[in-house]
């Protein structure tokens, strides 16, 4: 397990940075593994924390280079459906990005809101925000369950 701690922060950041794009991967299972191999908590969140906002970022980017008619010829999704989406996602904006830490919904929400062109930086700030509070929360419940086994 020591190897674990000595490696596991590169491999914490490259997980939980490929999590947040839409490659289907855990980087909570990594931050509890990490924290269970002994690893420090004050250097482990924070590297998760920036490995997976950087990876939203990266989603919120690839929306923005989408464009209308690609999403209508390679996916099949009609303009007005994605009309009626736009003004779903205007209601809240930038806010919504405090919800790209959820599991699959959230590299969705990324996708959209740089497709959408939400503003960029109170959307990277609420999603760091967001994904900062995902991961101190399993650093805790991690905390409270570890000494009962």
């Amino acid at each position: 397990m020591e190897w674990l701690v000595e490696y596991g922060y590169i491999g914490l950041f490259i997980g939980a940075f490929l999590a947040a794009t839409v490659i289907p991967f855990s980087s909570d299972v990594l931050l509890v593994a990490l924290l269970a191999a002994g690893g420090d908590p004050y250097i482990a969140v924070p590297i998760a924390t920036v490995g997976n906002w950087l990876g939203g970022l990266t989603s919120y980017w690839l929306g923005w280079l989408g464009r209308w008619e690609w999403i209508e010829k390679w996916l099949g999704v009609k303009r007005e459906k994605l009309e009626r989406q736009k003004s779903r996602i205007n209601r809240y904006g930038s806010l919504m990005a405090l919800m790209t830490w959820l599991p699959i919904v959230g590299d969705v929400l990324a996708v959209a809101l740089g497709f959408y062109r939400i503003d960029f930086k109170r959307s990277a700030l609420y999603m760091l925000i967001g994904k900062c509070a995902r991961f101190v929360a399993w650093a805790v419940i991690y905390y409270w369950i570890a000494p009962l086994f």
